[in-house]
């Protein structure tokens, strides 16, 4: 045993005396939060020497041993050059600055490939990891409402359904780790799946603004949110990567719990990384400072098993509103060779029941319509495997084959006031799904970017009705046609034409078949078929231009076109669009098309300013909309007990949108700067009677302004967030019918008033592994409502992160 750990020690010295002999290494970081780069390049040309920052920042430089000019580079830094002898000075650290406002960064979601943003006609918004630790965004739909360029609506406070060029819910495209996540059962109203990702483990995620059917498919009318989620790390070295972080999160409005945690191992050919979050939120408080009519002033309680309207003792509280969520990820990857790569990915969501709050703050006859109404647990898996291969052969450069299950769960729970029936009603959605895209570049002009894929979904839906008072069950109307199925194949093609140094020509299509099949049971409501069917096609089509006359110009052309099929909740749902009316369901529906043209232009001034402004506008036929129906020659019918009025989803409706989009950054001297987001949309859609009425997804005008500054381990952050009103005349007309929602205007109509908050946020490292963030929200304890909202927003928020990086 002596002689073994003798031996064992001689190894471990040999092993330290050859490390310290043989390899010298060194640490790239941001200059200003100190935090490791990746995919740094150090080269220098005499000798010929390459090597690359691994996740950690870490590089081997023996080989720039005695060299001159070692060159360090990154996209987004500015260009760093060093001898050997001062790196060796510096104790081997190397800081990098950001460098000035440029056109040169680098996106995926425009083909599914990594390219220049300055090749690319869309506008696409990115986010990074930095900008989610310190905005501290509660959801993933809050991650996004932070760029100032997506409007988020909530029904509740686990809510958060993106609104994008007045398209939102099954309109726009939700896509994980290049894995479409609409599934069959998405609605036309407003969603929230978006919640169930996390943000703390995004890497990076893109909004590509306008239809993305070439690339996406269907629903991506509006726009496509393309998330990625943190990433296994491969080892540089024969030494094993270990990174990792961990934070805990407070916030005062709503008593936010958050802890996280995640953490990478990597060898030279194999690596994982798991990453978990749980959140805890109370019952949100709004501000003092606003309408009176978003006040809480009562609810409903059970009190000896009776309900019972009791006194809110702060009206400032929206009681109930609260819930937790767990999120988890693991992921395992294998890369044998350079040419080969394979990812296995887990995730995991799962919410507490959630109070529909907007339900419960009606009123029926003077008083408080429902005893009970909430979500139960909204539950998402997703098992995916992602096989690359990098070849130069014929047909690609690069291939990627993307294999993937889905599990959807989501329940609906509610019981009018003092009746002891509850009804539930569970859905639940398994989705199977393959992708298989290429690119390949021709003499650095021609690039082409090609692929197919296949969707399956199966979605089974179950209720009942239970008494509350002797637990007892009866069977009850399912939401959807138990057993549907909703198919989708397709195949497309995105060209790219470098044509010389100042345009880029590209152009796509894609052709796509969906299938739909639904039986429907005729226990409940006297439908006039028992089944439907479906099968369609759809050929979109995209063409842009880039032009860019100097390196501080780029003018974007862009037309393109988009479709949304109908799905099962389209053709095969019974349920109670609103108090009064029962939409059922309609086997005769088509396809929507969305036809938009649209103009860009960036310009950049000496590195320092950046602006950019985008024109749009969209027209939407044969639109899916919902109107008066009948059902067997009648016009209402008997619903969950209440005479409603019958109505279906039709294609009934022209709807067109436009608006603009601008931004302006500049970076000042001393690390002050300044940025601002600005979007305006205008939108309207054709009513039954042949008249139009404002477009119900079409925000009100909205913004963010930031003063920002910098300096080594400090960044503080002074912003506001300011959206417009829409008027009682403007108010689509399916809001006019929501009330409840909205303050009263001096004609006693309702309204959407315009508001605005003031912030501020700051975040010190206090080393390289230490960092603290810190902030203040709704400053003026401002009380608003976000347009179509059924939740007030949060009060004075005094929220706080610790994080820890290893």
């Amino acid at each position: 045993m002596r002689l073994l750990k003798n031996c064992l020690r001689t190894l471990l010295l040999t092993v330290f005396i050859v490390q310290i002999g043989f390899a010298q290494i060194a640490t790239v970081k941001d200059k200003i939060s100190y935090q490791p780069l990746e995919l740094v390049t150090l080269y220098s040309k005499n000798p010929e020497a390459t090597a690359v920052t691994d996740a950690k920042g870490h590089v081997d430089i023996s080989a720039f041993k005695g060299v001159d000019s070692i060159k360090v580079r990154l996209v987004g830094y500015k260009d760093y050059v060093a001898s050997y002898d001062s790196l060796s000075q510096s104790g081997f650290n190397i800081y990098l600055e950001e460098a000035g406002l440029s056109l040169n960064t680098v996106v995926v979601s425009a083909t599914k490939w990594e390219q220049e943003k300055r090749n690319v006609p869309n506008k696409i918004t990115s986010i990074k990891p930095k900008e989610v630790v310190m905005q501290m965004p509660q959801t993933a739909a809050d991650m996004l409402g932070n760029t100032g360029e997506v409007y988020i609506q909530k029904s509740q406070m686990g809510g958060g359904s993106p609104m994008i060029r007045g398209f939102a819910a099954n309109r726009v495209l939700i896509t994980v780790d290049g894995v479409r996540m609409n599934n069959a059962i998405f609605r036309s109203g407003n969603l929230q799946n978006v919640i169930s990702l996390d943000p703390l483990a995004t890497e990076e995620a893109e909004v590509i603004f306008g239809p993305g059917s070439v690339i996406y498919g269907s629903d991506a009318i509006g726009g496509v949110m393309d998330f990625h989620t943190i990433s296994p790390k491969l080892s540089l070295t024969d030494k094993p990567l270990v990174k990792g972080s961990a934070a805990l999160r407070f916030a005062s409005a709503n008593f936010e719990k958050t802890g996280h945690f995640d953490i990478n191992v990597g060898g030279t050919k194999w690596a994982w990384v798991t990453s978990a979050t749980y959140t805890d939120f109370d019952d949100l408080k709004m501000g003092s400072v606003g309408p009176g009519e978003y006040l809480r002033s009562e609810y409903v309680t059970q009190i000896n098993g009776q309900d019972t309207v009791v006194p809110n003792p702060d009206s400032l509280l929206q009681v109930p509103t609260a819930y937790s969520q767990v999120n988890v990820m693991q992921k395992l990857r294998f890369s044998p060779n350079e040419n080969w790569n394979f990812v296995y990915s887990f995730h995991y969501s799962t919410t507490t029941d959630y109070p529909r709050y907007d339900r419960l703050i009606q009123y029926r006859n003077g008083s408080l319509r429902d005893g009970e109404w909430y979500y139960g647990p909204q539950k998402w898996m997703m098992n995916s495997l992602a096989i690359e291969h990098n070849a130069d052969c014929k047909v690609y450069d690069n291939a990627r084959l993307t294999l993937a299950y889905q599990n959807f769960e989501e329940s609906r729970h509610n019981r009018s006031f003092g009746k002891s029936l509850l009804d539930r009603r569970t859905e639940n959605v398994d989705v199977m799904s393959a992708n298989l895209d290429f690119s390949k570049t021709s003499n650095e002009k021609h690039h082409v970017f090609y692929g197919l894929e296949a969707l399956l979904n199966n979605i089974g839906s179950m209720a009942e009705g239970e008494n509350v008072q002797t637990g007892e069950t009866e069977a009850i109307s399912t939401r959807y046609p138990d057993g549907s199925t909703w198919n989708s194949f397709a195949a497309y093609v995105s060209y790219r034409y470098l044509a010389g140094k100042k345009v880029t020509l590209q152009f796509g299509a894609r052709y796509n078949q969906v299938m739909v099949e639904t039986s429907f049971d005729t226990t409940f409501f006297p439908f006039p078929f028992t089944n439907a069917s479906l099968n369609t096609g759809a050929l979109t089509g995209s063409a842009g231009i880039v032009y860019r006359p100097n390196p501080t110009w780029q003018i974007n052309l862009n037309a393109s076109t988009g479709f949304r099929a109908p799905n099962i909740d389209d053709i095969g749902k019974v349920f109670d669009s609103e108090p009064g009316s029962v939409v059922v369901p309609n086997p005769d529906l088509e396809s929507e098309y969305a036809y938009n043209g649209e103009v860009g232009i960036v310009k950049t001034i000496a590195n320092a300013i950046k602006i950019d402004v985008t024109g749009f506008y969209t027209i939407l036929q044969s639109a899916m909309v919902r109107r008066n129906y009948q059902l067997n020659g009648q016009d209402s019918i008997v619903y969950d007990g209440e005479l409603s009025q019958v109505q279906a989803i039709q294609n009934a409706a022209e709807a067109n949108v436009y608006g603009v989009q601008a931004g302006l950054e500049i970076k000042l001297p001393a690390g002050f700067g300044i940025s601002s987001r600005y979007s305006y949309q205008k939108g309207e859609e054709e009513l039954e009677d042949g008249t139009v009425s404002p477009l119900r997804h079409a925000a009100p005008w909205f913004g963010i302004t930031r003063v920002t500054y910098q300096r080594e381990r400090l960044l503080l952050d002074f912003y506001g967030v300011y959206n417009g009103e829409i008027a009682n005349t403007d108010l689509a007309v399916e809001e006019q019918g929501k009330p409840h929602l909205y303050a009263i205007d001096e004609n006693g109509n309702p309204h959407s008033p315009g508001w605005y908050t003031l912030n501020f946020k700051a975040s010190y490292h206090v080393t390289d592994y230490l960092q603290l963030v810190a902030g203040v929200e709704n400053i003026l304890d401002r009380r608003y409502r976000p347009y179509s909202s059924g939740i007030v927003a949060a009060g004075r928020n005094i929220l706080g992160t610790v994080r820890i990086t290893f």
